[in-house]
């Protein structure tokens, strides 16, 4: 009689090809989006500029995004995902600000944080983008959020809700402080060199809020990247 061969009940079912297909629907958005932000500037282009250029319909563009301000906020949630994965797999009884550092560390190619670092760029140039600005850290805050949910579930004080959200709350404050701090040094630039101060930035951010700012990290610009 043939063996039958191990299950993993744990392990995840490759996706659909509905959902692959939704997977590329939404990434032909943001592609479409992103291209008419460079190519005609904030405020010169509407929902129906996104569908054409994406190849959909106007109401399919809705089952997506409810604005375009929402589609360009969705530029940043690739490098938000990566991390999220990266911080899940991080062990359970670590300091969530620790593992924090850790998914970015883990992040080690610089270009990973392009997306984030170009809508930024944008925002901060055009005072349009504010809304999308917005869009993006509050889709942000509620990620973080979540995985802080589900880490302190199990710990003390974890069930509080003031503390849940305070922690992610101040993730993402001292996320935008070092956005802020390499815009005003670097600008515009997206060069590698500026991508890998940038990602350097963020880690130190964490490191300084994990030791409750009691420990000064040290100056990102003079590391080697």
């Amino acid at each position: 009689m043939t063996d039958l061969l191990p299950q993993h009940d744990d392990e995840p079912a490759p996706p659909s090809r509905r959902e692959l297909n939704k997977a590329a629907t939404r990434q032909a958005i943001t592609d479409a989006a992103l291209e008419l932000l460079r190519s005609k500037g904030p405020g010169n282009f509407t929902v129906e500029d996104i569908a054409d250029a994406a190849g959909i319909s106007r109401r399919t563009f809705f089952n997506y995004f409810s604005s375009t301000d929402a589609a360009l906020a969705s530029i940043v949630h690739g490098f938000l995902d990566k991390a999220i994965i990266q911080l899940r797999l991080r062990p359970a009884d670590e300091p969530m600000l620790e593992s924090a550092q850790a998914a970015l560390v883990a992040l080690a190619d610089p270009k990973a944080v392009a997306p984030l670092a170009e809508l930024f760029t944008l925002t901060q140039q055009s005072p349009l983008m504010s809304h999308t600005e917005l869009e993006a850290w509050d889709h942000c805050r509620a990620q973080v959020f979540t995985v802080a949910r589900e880490r302190l579930a199990g710990t003390p004080g974890g069930q509080d809700e003031l503390y849940v959200h305070a922690l992610a709350g101040s993730i993402i404050s001292c996320g935008k402080a070092a956005m802020e701090v390499w815009f005003n040094r670097r600008g515009p630039d997206l060069t590698p060199a500026s991508l890998a101060e940038l990602r350097q930035l963020l880690i130190d951010a964490m490191a300084l809020l994990a030791t409750g700012f009691n420990t000064p990290a040290p100056p990102s610009a003079t590391r080697s990247s």
